[in-house]
Order: C-alpha cells, then structure tokens, then sequence
C-alpha cells in the first residue's frame, strides 16, 4: 500500500508573497510543514511547486521537491499531476501554510482512506466552539450524515439552528485524501455551480454524485495557518521565536 503525500506550494499570493520562504524562527515555513508531515506514517513526501525558489529551499533542507505546471486552479490540481507520474494507492494533499500541523491528522486521513474499500475521498473536521468563527466565512462549515460522509460544505452557518440542540456545528480541516484512481478521475470533472458559488472546491466532489468521508479529528489544539504577516507573528509567538 503506497500512500503520497504532496504539499502544494505556490510562490505567488495575494496577502504573503512568497510565504513558502516565509521565515519562521530560522527557517522556512514550508520546512516547517515538510517536518511536520514527515512523522506521520506517509510512505513518500513531496513538495509540488510552479516557483524555482522553492524547490532549491527544498532541497536546501534535504527534502523532495518537484516543478509542476504554473496553470493549476487549485493545489488538488497541482498534487494530481505529480501523483499521476508514481506508482501510489493513495495520495494525500496537505495544505502548505500549516507550520504548526499535527501530523497525528494526517494519519486520521490515511486511516478513513484505507479502512474501507468504498471511500474514495476522506477529509477531517472538528466542532466549532466560538461564535465569531460560525458567521466568519474563511471558516468552512460541513455537514455529515450518519456514517459520517459529507452532505454539504459552506462558508455560512449550517446547519441552521431553528431549535435549541446539542447538535455540534463542524469546522472543516482542510487535509485532503483521495484513492489516486479517483483523484485522477477527480481533476476532469468539470467545475459546478455550487463550488464556483462558495469558492470551495471539494464541493465539485458532491455534485458530480461522489462521496467524501468525514472523520472529526482527536487533536484538540491546532495552531493558526498562515495567510498574512498578522499570523506569521502569531505562529512565531506560539513557537518562541518572537522579537516582541
């Protein structure tokens, strides 16, 4: 059983340019995240990026690194092209601005992939606990069923609480596994209304009739991914490296 983990990673970004190189506490975020991933029990690692600059700080710290196309619309993309060139099962797409990430969440995914045949794609969530993040759209939202597959993904509160219950409001985590048959399968499908409308590209997944596992994660405390200068000084606070 031959399970890839790919980190995409693009040098090109709106509020952080650059951020893989991003220092962090002497070295660069994406060797934080290549660390991190690196406990976990993933038979390969590879960092997927369109930017030169990338692959040499890769390879600066012995890691695998590989070039890949600059017209990708998403990291699913950019992952798919690499996993489509090795002799894998699975492939796991780790999102590469989570310096502080669990690695223990990596194996929740392989263990939902490869438990039971009829998953092709797993995801993780965990409860939303604070108020601010039910109506904060960057937090992604995602309903299950009973066995514990997706039903929807949104940036709005769901589910709509008319009634006072104990039902818990889930937060998706966005480390994404995937049968590579089914990944391959996956990047041809064409976009949907619905994913285009909420920016969420996992959603391409239900509309096209398919399923995706939902598995809440046992780590309790994660630490903030990283999208502005505003949080590269909150992961550095956190890790003890901060000038302040």
């Amino acid at each position: 059983m031959n399970i890839l983990g790919v980190i995409p990673a693009r040098y090109g970004s709106t509020r952080l340019p650059g951020k893989p190189l991003a220092d962090i506490c002497g070295k660069p975020l994406i060797q934080h995240v290549y660390e991190k991933a690196s406990s976990s029990s993933l038979g390969a690692l590879i960092v997927a990026t369109d930017d030169e600059r990338i692959i040499k700080a890769v390879q600066a710290f012995n890691g695998n690194a590989v070039l890949t196309s600059e017209k990708h619309p998403n990291g699913t993309s950019r992952a798919a092209e690499v996993a489509e060139k090795m002799n894998v099962d699975y492939v796991i797409n780790i999102q590469g601005d989570e310096p502080l990430l669990d690695p223990r969440m990596i194996d929740e995914v392989i263990h939902a992939l490869t438990e039971n045949e009829d998953v092709v794609s797993a995801t993780l969530c965990a409860p939303i606990l604070d108020k601010a993040s039910l109506s904060n759209p960057n937090v992604v939202k995602v309903v299950k069923d009973r066995r514990d597959f997706a039903l929807y993904f949104s940036r709005s509160p769901i589910p709509y609480m008319r009634v006072e219950t104990a039902l818990p409001v889930y937060e998706h985590i966005g480390i994404y596994g995937y049968r590579k048959d089914f990944l391959m399968k996956y990047v041809e499908l064409e976009a949907t209304p619905l994913s285009t409308a909420e920016s969420l590209e996992q959603l391409k997944i239900l509309e096209h009739g398919y399923s995706m596992k939902v598995v809440e994660t046992a780590v309790t405390h994660r630490g903030p991914s990283v999208d502005t200068p505003e949080d590269l000084d909150a992961v550095r606070r956190i890790i003890g490296c901060s000038k302040e």
